[in-house]
């Protein structure tokens, strides 16, 4: 089951052909460590069917991370928008897991069987490991996300690209969201959209610290509902919003309990979407600065319901491949499905889950 009750295919509502034959549409790209090869896989197959012009992309974390590749490469076309992808993954496997995501690599690196993780003995020293700050067991601040940010991205094409990129993060202190454009971009800036406190120093950015921009918003919509952005919004999704049974495992616990939590300011952003939508329908609210956005989704349930948290931090070369290749498949399956109302109306109904 999946968040979005998709809308019936209706040939007559499709949209119309573009003498290019490219519906021009925005990205979001949610965030969730190396998960995130899930949207290489979509983006790759996206690229490669070439009917959609990208003008502006979303992202945290991960997503942030593939926005900033996807704009990198798109400066010379959709292959070299894939090639630039594939780059950036090539170099988190190069980076052997270690800290790229969070990992701290204190319990991984003898890599027992999954049944001695799954022991509470195991998950103590998992916890007590955990009751370490990041100031104690890195003093020095290691990261090598910014080996990789900086061998995969090319920051002065991204700030200088026609196609915005906006990335959020968590500021500490305000306890708001930070928002920054494509002017703004820098290595610091992603690293601060991945940073997990309790795992990373906090990234500071002109005197203010910033943590992993999940926490406020994952992904951030409200920039892709300007004037200046297409109508049509696709959101990729890297945490299973559904789940049919009840989790009493103490890893399924913390497992379901991090999707919830990082799913929950999506779920807030799209509700209030809902309700703008029904205000406007209803003539209770003027457009104004508020318009309506047409929403598409390729989601996480169904494709990435199988796989734990644990699994975010395995950056694997054979996992990330397996991770690419169902992305692949599930934007078949939406290239498919949902392609041909691009540009005319919302394949996902919104009203049906918050309306």
């Amino acid at each position: 089951m999946a968040i979005f009750k998709r809308r019936a295919a209706d040939p007559a509502a499709a949209a119309p052909a573009l003498p290019s034959g490219r519906q021009p549409i925005s990205l979001a790209l949610q965030g969730g460590g190396a998960h995130g090869a899930f949207q290489w896989g979509v983006l790759d197959r996206l690229l490669e069917d070439d009917r959609l012009d990208i003008r502006a992309v979303s992202g945290v974390s991960a997503g942030a991370m593939n926005g900033a590749a996807l704009i990198t490469g798109l400066a010379s076309g959709a292959d070299a928008g894939r090639a630039a992808l594939d780059r950036l993954w090539r170099e988190v496997n190069q980076s052997g897991g270690r800290n790229v995501f969070g990992d701290s690599a204190i319990w991984n690196a003898a890599q027992p069987p999954d049944w001695i993780k799954d022991t509470p003995f195991w998950r103590a020293g998992e916890t007590l490991a955990l009751s370490m700050s990041p100031y104690e067991f890195n003093p020095l601040n290691h990261n090598p996300l910014k080996r990789v940010l900086k061998a995969a991205v090319d920051f002065e094409v991204v700030r200088a690209s026609p196609v915005r990129l906006f990335v959020a993060a968590t500021a500490v202190r305000q306890a708001k969201a930070r928002l920054f454009a494509s002017e703004e971009m820098s290595t610091e800036v992603l690293m601060a959209s991945a940073c997990l406190p309790h795992l990373f120093q906090a990234v500071e950015i002109d005197g203010e610290p910033y943590w992993d921009g999940g926490y406020l918003t994952n992904p951030p919509l409200w920039p892709l509902t300007g004037a200046d952005t297409p109508d049509d919004v696709l959101l990729v999704t890297l945490n299973p919003m559904v789940r049919d049974e009840t989790p009493k495992g103490a890893g399924d616990i913390v497992d379901r309990l991090n999707e919830i939590v990082f799913n929950a300011p999506l779920v807030a952003e799209l509700r209030a979407i809902a309700m703008a939508e029904e205000l406007m329908a209803q003539g209770h609210l003027k457009a104004g600065p508020y318009r309506n956005v047409r929403l598409h989704a390729i989601e996480a349930d169904g494709w990435l319901s199988d796989l734990s948290l644990r699994s975010k931090f395995n950056t694997e070369w054979t996992f990330l491949n397996e991770l690419k290749a169902r992305g692949r498949a599930a934007a078949d399956d939406w290239l498919n499905s949902c392609l041909p109302v691009v540009g005319a109306r919302a394949s996902v109904d919104l009203q049906a889950r918050f309306g």
